[in-house]
């Protein structure tokens, strides 16, 4: 049997997907969203990689930069804003490399631990808002 694939995700269509996640939070979660930056890119850049002791740009599929809001004040006025970065060529190896997951569900996967450390979670309750979001 001959299978024939489509084309990879762009950036865009990613990025809908990803905003599909952020929609299904919980009010509690998405009402405390309205300053945070989201983009999908196809890399982390080399300087992000260094700074986090990362080899491979392969190997960073998101990345969440600010200050989480646990450990925000009023000091922190005029900082840069919170942003997600998710990287589209690493989401979509892993996604290849599994093979046990929808990309839908790793694209929510990585949203939902990104946007975690926005809100100071801990990793038990990162799986506990992506099990409320799946």
């Amino acid at each position: 049997m001959t299978r024939t694939f489509g084309k990879a995700p762009g950036a865009q269509e990613m990025e809908a997907v990803a905003r599909k996640t952020l929609a299904r939070l919980p009010a509690a979660f998405a009402d405390q969203l309205d300053n945070l930056s989201f983009a999908v890119e196809d890399f982390a850049e080399d300087a992000l990689l260094d700074e986090l002791g990362i080899e491979s740009a392969y190997q960073l599929t998101g990345v969440y930069e600010g200050i989480p809001l646990t450990e925000q004040s009023i000091d922190h006025s005029g900082t840069m804003p919170e942003r997600v970065r998710l990287f589209r060529l690493p989401i979509l190896l892993e996604w290849c490399e599994r093979g046990d997951v929808t990309l839908e569900d790793l694209v929510a996967h990585v949203v939902i631990h990104e946007i975690g450390h926005h809100f100071g979670l801990s990793d038990a309750d990162m799986h506990a808002l992506e099990d409320q979001v799946l």
